[in-house]
């Protein structure tokens, strides 16, 4: 299934019934009186959201989306059917926003959360709404008013606690697929991962967390190098951040400078994301050793700015149960602290 977070459609609510002239005309009743109908009401637009989807696939090609038509009044006060509504489907964590104006409509975070986007055209009264003592036999109904159109962007930012932000082939996968059950696609080259992938950690008995690993980013990822700048809005809504350094790197490039890298382009993206709460996990320290010079550098380097750090081996395990109780002594810290 292809990962598709971002589309834009054309909606439009239905019309609403027109109003019916109609007279009451049975054997031995002379003059019974208009008896039109109301005109039923238009469609809505809605927005559904549901946990049983996970992307924005089912609008590739559904571009054009309409609700139906309130149908018209009739005679002997009959009224014209409600036209159905038209439902938009999306995965929890969609945004809607209105193309034109930038106006967010929906923010749809939790399951079965259900917002009118464009309410249908109401119906129109028929004939017998107008009858008066001076006017008995009223020959004209309300028409329905007409719907609406509107052209949306729908946007899934993936509803997470803690994401894994770092450069490609830092292990975040192996990382996550360490951490939980999700078994995402895991190999010896860059950019392995080309969507973001979520898995669930038990924290205790009664609690567990989500994790997000999203593709690398690379520098000057803001000039659209790479994959991972498109998807950090998947890690818009964590609460915590585990940034992924490769202690394999230390013999081609400072490992410290990949860390500045990866906050500089978090800044240039989104500055409240640059400050989410957040840690430093040194990964792959079974091909360095956690002694490496340039690993000492960057946790030096990290302490001075009271900033937690800690050495990992993803692929062996090592540190992983130190990790796990890292994640969760800053997890209740940040409860505690109403900061989530």
């Amino acid at each position: 299934m292809f990962f598709l977070d971002e589309a834009v459609v054309t909606v439009r609510s239905g019309n609403g019934g027109s109003g019916c002239v109609s007279f009451r005309r049975e054997k031995f009743i002379s003059k019974g009186g208009p008896d039109g109908g109301d005109g039923g009401n238009g469609g809505s637009v809605i927005a559904r959201s549901t946990r049983k989807l996970f992307t924005l696939e089912d609008y590739r090609s559904k571009r054009h989306l309409s609700a139906r038509n309130g149908g018209p009044g009739m005679g002997k006060n009959k009224s014209g059917a409600n036209g159905a509504d038209c439902i938009l489907k999306t995965p929890v964590g969609t945004l809607i926003e209105e193309v034109e104006s930038g106006r967010v409509l929906a923010d749809l975070i939790l399951d079965d959360q259900e917002i009118v986007l464009i309410p249908g055209g109401t119906g129109g009264k028929g004939n017998q709404h107008f009858a008066t003592s001076t006017n008995r036999a009223p020959r004209f109904a309300q028409p329905g008013l007409p719907g609406k159109t509107l052209k949306l962007k729908l946007t899934l930012k993936l509803l997470a606690d803690v994401g894994l932000v770092g450069l490609p082939n830092a292990g975040k996968s192996t990382l996550l697929s360490r951490l939980t059950q999700a078994r995402p696609k895991i190999g010896g080259y860059p950019f392995t991962t080309l969507v973001p992938n979520l898995g669930v950690m038990p924290l205790d008995e009664a609690q567990t967390l989500v994790i997000a690993d999203i593709p690398g980013l690379v520098e000057g990822a803001r000039l659209g190098r790479g994959l991972g700048h498109r998807f950090l809005r998947h890690i818009e809504r964590t609460r915590l951040l585990l940034h992924l350094v490769d202690a394999g790197r230390s013999s081609e490039k400072n490992i410290l400078s990949d860390f500045l890298m990866l906050r500089e382009e978090m800044s240039a993206y989104s500055p409240a994301l640059a400050h989410k709460p957040y840690f430093v996990v040194i990964n792959k320290i079974d091909l360095s050793g956690p002694e490496n010079k340039e690993i000492r550098a960057l946790r030096r380097a990290l302490d001075r700015i009271h900033i937690e750090s800690m050495c990992t081996s993803a692929l062996t395990g090592e540190g992983l149960d130190e990790l796990v109780q890292l994640m969760t002594e800053n997890w209740k810290e940040l409860t505690q602290s109403r900061k989530i």
